[in-house]
């Protein structure tokens, strides 16, 4: 299938997928169920260029963040743990143990450590998603061929230089993994960490739709977080291609 088919295909599905909630929600007289129409107006007017934007930026920031401190943390501390394997059975029990916690649930205690602004929010978005960076990249460390490391070896290559012409390029897919995996949790934690003790970012208008019963807003703030999926997705993607083509020229 060409790329020109899958993108036609993928147009076509968002079509028939709004106009089945256009369909749907055109005479809705349900407060629970607003239309479509004034769901994407309000969209539009609230969050492009009106009060909204603020909170936008600010939710943006700490996503920005906090995923980025999880994306080197993750691939600094897997290539080391990954290359020792004497600290990996080390570090294995209390990686399983603190893995298994979810970040949501430390919500009160980081906003206790670091109170209810901006430090709190990063340091949940980044400890979320460090693990699922952190646990590919010691995955692709083990799973490099040991001739690879022979052949290194061989040919004197060391230190810095065979970190970043040998083992980064064979680790790169499972880091890439691990990254797609860890973008849509950066944007379910950067709505979590708003919600609780916050007066900024689209979290906090979120909770206060719900607790004000505007349900047009309600379901505005959710059709946005779709778009931002969407959109950071496809920025990934973008970026993996790049990355891809000189990968495999390489």
């Amino acid at each position: 299938m060409s790329a020109w088919t899958r993108g036609l295909l993928a147009v076509v599905g968002v079509v028939v997928a709004l106009g089945a909630w256009w369909l749907l929600t055109a005479d809705s007289t349900d407060p629970y169920v607003p239309p479509m129409v004034e769901v994407l107006r309000h969209a539009w007017e609230y969050w492009a260029g009106g009060e909204g934007r603020p909170h936008l930026l600010s939710s943006m920031a700490n996503l920005g963040v906090g995923l980025a401190v999880a994306i080197l943390a993750g691939l600094v501390l897997g290539l080391v743990i990954g290359q020792q394997r004497w600290l990996d059975r080390a570090l294995s029990p209390t990686g399983e143990f603190v893995r298994a916690i979810p970040a949501t649930a430390l919500v009160p205690l980081a906003m206790v450590l670091f109170g209810l602004g901006t430090t709190m929010k990063v340091v949940i978005i980044a400890l979320g998603c460090f693990f699922p960076v952190l646990l590919n990249v010691i995955d692709g460390c083990r799973g490099i061929s040991p001739t690879l490391h022979d052949t290194a070896r061989s040919f004197g290559i060391r230190g810095p230089i065979r970190q970043f012409s040998v083992v980064l390029p064979a680790v790169y897919p499972r880091a890439a993994a691990g990254i797609r995996t860890a973008i849509p949790l950066a944007l379910i934690l950067v709505v979590t960490s708003e919600m609780t003790g916050s007066a900024v970012g689209v979290g906090f208008v979120l909770t206060t739709a719900q607790s004000s019963f505007d349900l047009t807003a309600v379901w505005s703030a959710i059709v946005l977080l779709g778009v931002l999926g969407v959109l950071l997705n496809l920025l990934f993607d973008l970026v993996e291609r790049l990355i891809d083509r000189r990968y495999y020229q390489r």
